[in-house]
């Protein structure tokens, strides 16, 4: 009966593909105890607006760290949840280079997206398009499918929204660099990873055909690796392991001639890590022979030769075989168009505030490398909170003023508290000092003497990095404000409003750091957390299997099972797939 429905179904989609032009308004197909609806417009642009009941419709644009992370926690109940994207599945990213030499199949690390919300209740819709197009003064979005979505086949549709919530990402920045584009890999995507590994295995084949000189499989073998970042570093070291570990045994003859350049515009490597690491990392590709050339520039490449320049050198060009282009991320064109839209044009990725809303529209978010929070600063309304203070009008502000707002300072204008931190002061009252620097503390400080004691706290403001990290943590804290919405209408909880009456529903988001790692290659694993801990070594890298574990659905005490397995020796494309298989 079931395939009897699905044929009739077949047949009814392709009898409207059919047919040339329907005038009708709905056409209806009875399967079973369900029915389908088809739309039938002479529009060449269909309408999408299929909302049930009073429900809000919240409209999701990309599945990524963001998207995903948001989709994961959003009650469904309480919401009509649509997703656009152009890739139905999350990618968990950080093992995009473990891919690209085959110690993590592909499969094992995306996950699709109606996968995550298939056991949940409440209305979700998933398209397969690309939005290329936000109207907020409408609020509508315009997208375009590849599959084509209506009868004239332009696939272009348009949906409307009563929350928006932008997390498309970035794409990799060029910096507009001549031969890009063309000639070089990009490491974002699964198929990046997997174009990696097939561009690998020919500049192998190609290095071992006959009658070639030295000079050509050397080329051949040049593999380049365009930035010194944690992803560039990383497939550098994975690219270093699966050479020697595994081609190397199937191209013994045309190993030796296998050379893997790392080109960094900076002095070092890992920039964002400690120093401690990062010279660890520069030793450790030394000893391997990975070579590793610092300040040089790349001006051009072409299908033969990356040109790069050094104000030592001048400009050198190098031949090589492949070429990964991993310098950082860049705004998409759909995101360009929308900052000039609210008059964001000049800057480099949508500014939102505190609560991830984009400034100079309503009811819009952005999360994920797509966005930033513009933190406000506190001199920019020092007079406000002044005025917030002073609640007697008095003039003046004593210590007892300061203690009843202070809470609500510290959540709004992080950077105070940061700032004392930096200057290992014990509390706010340290920045009460005489203007002559005595350590006689003030017990009474008109706005003047309130101002010269903030001054220096914008210094410490810090944009957020465009990290899984900031990503997931953004999309679960907004679900969980979404989900609250109702309640804290009625019972605001976070700081008192600086410009107007009353409270601000949600607190604002705060990012948490949780640490960072680089795998370096030869099961070693540098990592970073919180407080000045940096470690380094073998055991290192199960601590970053252990960490990943969660994504694969397993706890942490299995996953340390799995890595005892064979006298504590498992790799880890081996460890993943058992631990989907634990699901």
């Amino acid at each position: 009966m079931a395939s009897n429905g699905l044929s009739l179904v077949r047949r009814a989609a392709e009898a409207v593909r059919r047919t040339p032009r329907w005038k009708k308004g709905l056409v209806f197909f009875a399967v079973g105890a369900s029915t389908l609806t088809y739309a039938c417009q002479d529009n060449r642009v269909l309408q999408i607006c299929d909302g049930t009941g009073n429900k809000k419709k919240v409209v999701i644009l990309g599945t990524g760290w963001a998207g995903a992370s948001f989709l994961r926690n959003i009650d469904t109940s309480l919401y009509d949840v649509h997703v656009v994207s152009p890739r139905n599945y999350f990618t968990f990213t950080p093992l995009l280079p473990s891919v690209t030499c085959g110690t993590v199949e592909a499969r094992s690390i995306v996950e699709p997206i109606r996968n995550i919300v298939r056991k949940r209740n409440g209305a979700f819709r998933f398209w397969e398009a690309e939005c290329f197009k936000i109207d907020p003064t409408n609020k509508k979005v315009h997208c375009r499918s590849d599959v084509g979505t209506n009868i004239n086949g332009n696939g272009e549709f348009v949906v409307d929204y009563d929350y928006l919530i932008v997390s498309v990402g970035a794409r990799p920045n060029t910096f507009n660099t001549p031969g890009v584009t063309e000639n070089c890999h990009f490491l974002k995507e699964v198929e990046d990873a997997q174009k990696i590994r097939k561009s690998v295995m020919k500049c192998f084949e190609r290095a071992a055909l006959p009658n070639l000189s030295e000079e050509e499989r050397k080329k051949n073998l040049h593999f380049v690796v365009i930035g010194g970042g944690p992803t560039g570093v990383e497939f550098a070291a994975e690219l270093h392991d699966f050479v020697n570990e595994d081609l190397a045994k199937l191209y013994p003859d045309v190993k030796k001639y296998v050379n893997i350049s790392v080109i960094e515009a900076g002095g070092h490597i890992l920039t964002m890590f400690d120093k401690r690491i990062t010279q660890f990392a520069e030793e450790k590709f030394k000893r391997d022979g990975i070579d590793l050339k610092t300040n040089f520039k790349v001006v051009k490449v072409s299908d033969k030769d990356i040109t790069m320049s050094n104000p030592a050198t001048g400009e050198v060009a190098v031949p090589y075989g492949m070429a990964v282009w991993s310098t950082g991320i860049g705004t998409r064109p759909i995101i360009m168009d929308f900052m000039k839209q609210l008059g964001q044009g000049n800057r480099r990725v949508l500014a939102t505030d505190e609560w991830l809303r984009v400034q100079g529209c309503e009811d819009v978010y952005a999360l994920g490398d797509c966005a930033t929070i513009a933190q406000r600063k506190v001199m920019e309304d020092v007079a406000a909170i002044f005025r917030v203070a002073d609640k007697d009008n008095s003039g003046t502000l004593t210590v007892k003023k300061i203690k009843d707002v202070l809470g609500d300072i510290y959540e709004r204008y992080p950077q105070v508290e940061l700032y004392l931190k930096s200057n290992q002061m014990k509390g706010f009252h340290d920045l009460l000092k005489d203007s002559d620097g005595s350590s006689k503390e003030l017990k009474e400080l008109d706005i003047e003497q309130f101002k010269k004691a903030l001054a220096q706290v914008d210094s410490q403001v810090k944009m957020l990095p465009a990290t899984a990290q900031v990503a997931a943590q953004e999309g679960s804290y907004l679900a969980d404000c979404f989900n609250r919405m109702k309640t804290c209408e009625e019972y605001p909880e976070g700081p008192i409003r600086i410009r107007g009456a009353g409270r601000h529903r949600f607190k604002p988001f705060r990012y948490r750091h949780l640490g960072q790692f680089a795998p370096l290659g030869g099961e070693q694993t540098a990592y970073q957390l919180p407080g000045d801990w940096v470690h380094v070594g073998h055991s290192t890298q199960w601590l970053w299997y252990s960490v990943y574990a969660r994504y694969v659905l397993v706890p942490v005490s299995q996953t340390i099972q799995l890595a005892h397995k064979d006298a504590g020796r498992i790799r880890l494309g081996e460890a993943v797939h058992l631990w989907k298989g634990l699901k």
